[in-house]
């Protein structure tokens, strides 16, 4: 009788585990100290009027106008957003409008969840439905943003089922499920159709039938090409829900505060990076919400997946 192999301990898997998740944030703090160190130097040593080549800039002025000090910035969230007696502090109306654009956001994700896995279980299943329907997904995100949201938020005010209006963030949700579900779809469908043919064969002699397969072959090796899907489509609703309270007027999210904001730049020019910064957290955000659900779904995974 041959012996078998040990099982490798689990032990170090963890602690390279960990060390992997400290060297990502080590590595996301070092590029954020780049970032605020080639700022303040171009700001120290760049040209006033900016860097102009053959009549065209190049790169921004360094006025404080134009850039200002990081740390003005940081300082100026901490103050009311106007001098008025009883005025919140800028942070905490950039962070109310941050959970607004999060939870239109999130709506619109879950949505573009369905329908990115549903057509990619389509195409999966049916190899004609993947030639009909794989072209029109990729030229979907060709149609401009800017352009579409006042279209959606038309034909939103004219819908009315039960008693139920459509309201202004359904169409938000709407666009940002627009962005998401594109990756999603190809992400899950290229997941789906990673299993080994042998594996697959071995599923058909067993006859375990397709939900059989499905369930405890495809999903399982999709994972892996799922969760990278999963993060940037949550990056992409965040986008499509900013970039829609932009084009439709939406009131109360992120979006709003960025032209609201940037249009009092010219008197007060730190408050209008302030919004931005919202923008910036609510993107970690949500990125940092599907890292979680991966946590979730780890055992989940096919074994030669992880």
């Amino acid at each position: 009788m041959v012996a078998s192999a040990p099982r490798r301990p689990r032990g170090p898997r963890g602690r390279g585990s960990g060390a992997r998740t400290g060297a990502s944030w080590g590595w996301g703090l070092t590029g954020l100290l780049v970032i605020v160190a080639l700022w303040e130097g171009y700001k120290l040593l760049g040209p006033d009027d900016g860097v102009v080549i053959a009549g065209t800039r190049v790169l921004p002025r360094t006025t404080d106008l134009a850039m200002p000090h990081i740390w003005d910035m940081i300082v100026r969230l901490a103050e009311p957003v106007t001098r008025a007696p009883d005025s919140p502090p800028l942070w905490g109306v950039i962070a109310l409008g941050a959970l607004t654009t999060l939870g239109i956001a999130a709506a619109g994700w879950l949505l573009g969840l369905v329908v990115g896995v549903g057509l990619a279980l389509v195409m999966q299943r049916w190899r004609l439905a993947e030639w009909g329907l794989l072209p029109w997904i990729v030229l979907s995100q060709t149609v401009p943003l800017i352009a579409f949201a006042p279209l959606v938020k038309s034909w939103g005010s004219q819908l009315s089922r039960g008693g139920v209006d459509w309201q202004d963030w359904m169409s938000v949700a709407l666009i940002a499920s627009y962005l998401a579900f594109f990756p999603i779809a190809v992400g899950a469908l290229k997941g789906l159709q990673s299993p080994d043919r042998i594996h697959v064969e071995l599923f058909h002699t067993y006859a375990a039938g397709y939900w059989g397969e499905l369930w405890s072959l495809r999903l399982p090796a999709a994972v892996p090409y799922l969760l990278p899907a999963l993060r940037l489509g949550a990056a992409n609703a965040v986008i499509g829900a900013v970039v829609a309270e932009v084009s439709t007027g939406l009131q109360g999210g992120i979006g709003r505060l960025l032209v609201q904001f940037a249009g009092q730049a010219s008197g007060d020019p730190a408050k209008a990076w302030g919004p931005i910064f919202g923008a910036v957290a609510l993107g970690l955000v949500a990125a940092g919400s599907v890292a979680l659900l991966g946590v979730t779904l780890k055992n989940f995974r096919r074994g030669e997946a992880l």
